[in-house]
């Protein structure tokens, strides 16, 4: 133990005096070291083009001449008056609700078969992520000639079926456009979600299953009771990755189109947001009124995921408390 003088402390408490506020400055300094790079990382490619972009939406803006003049809040006020947005709008919310939500109960059905006892487990949880190493574009050509009019596979099962006398043109009409292009979204998403659903189903504690199956709980009340509360945290991860995804999808629609020409089918269709953005960015070279779509995408975006974090927390605190 360190002894008190009347000169003051002792020499050994004042020798370690400077180790302790060095100990303490490194304490404080280094955890904004290790998170730096990522804010540095975010304020260039993150922060600093949401923020030009607004600039850009409060100017009229060609993509090849540059500036021509402050424009306030015209391209916003052309937008909301554009019926075309609108009718994008609709399209991207109804391609992302016949896509996300199918999408996500379906990868966690699968998790729940293959966290099982199954045989060659390793080999059917690599083959569910096999849409992910196809090319998105391979996959858009591989879906447009399923759903294809005259000589689809589709079409023709269908009729095989009993279910229609007449084909379906898949890209004529609006529902029967967004069911084909929500098929090809869940089928190259299903897989990598319920591969997250399964890491979250295994780490729950298998002692929670045995009490439940002492209690004489069948397996449906088990996961309901037990799997879904436990793995609510990556319920929600998958939900708003989803939402955030699915209100950008761009590849599919665009490809899916035999045009290929962002118009989204002669009608409009199943011309998304992003379609509509592409559009006016990179085809009618009108930055400034793209960069106002790309401003109401971004808070549409937020919104909808926020609510979406709210609910599925406030669901799951409602069944923790049950």
């Amino acid at each position: 133990m360190a002894v008190q003088t009347a000169e003051g402390p002792a020499p050994g408490r004042a020798a370690n005096a400077p180790r302790r506020k060095r100990f303490r400055a490194e304490r404080d300094v280094f955890p904004y070291l290790f998170v730096g790079p990522f804010f540095l990382v975010f304020g260039v490619f993150g922060l600093y083009p949401l923020i030009y972009t607004f600039w850009v939406s409060l100017h009229r803006w060609d993509r090849l001449t540059g500036d021509q003049g402050f424009a306030g809040l015209q391209n916003f006020r052309d937008l909301f008056a554009d019926s075309d947005f609108y009718t994008a709008t609709f399209n991207t919310f109804s391609i992302f609700l016949l896509s996300t939500v199918p999408q996500l109960v379906a990868a966690l059905g699968v998790a729940w078969l293959l966290d099982r006892q199954l045989r060659a487990r390793t080999a059917w949880r690599a083959l569910i992520l096999v849409p992910q190493y196809v090319s998105v574009v391979a996959v858009a050509l591989v879906f447009s000639q399923l759903f294809g009019r005259d000589f689809g596979v589709v079409n023709w099962l269908l009729e095989q079926l009993g279910i229609i006398s007449d084909p379906i043109d898949w890209t004529a009409d609006t529902w029967s456009s967004h069911l084909a292009i929500s098929f090809m979204v869940m089928w190259r998403w299903t897989g990598y979600n319920a591969l997250i659903y399964l890491a979250a189903m295994q780490a729950v504690p298998g002692e929670l299953y045995e009490s439940a199956m002492i209690d004489g709980a069948g397996r449906f009340l088990t996961f309901r009771r037990i799997t879904l509360p436990a793995i609510r945290p990556t319920l929600l991860f998958t939900v708003v990755i989803s939402t955030i995804g699915g209100l950008q999808l761009f590849a599919e629609p665009l490809l899916f189109d035999p045009q290929a020409n962002a118009e989204g089918g002669s009608e409009h269709q199943f011309q998304t947001l992003t379609l509509l953005l592409y559009k006016y960015g990179f085809i009618n070279n009108d930055a400034g009124y793209a960069s106002a779509i790309s401003w109401v995408l971004f808070l549409i975006i937020a919104v909808i995921a926020a609510a979406n974090f709210l609910l599925t927390r406030r669901l799951g605190n409602g069944r923790s408390r049950a």
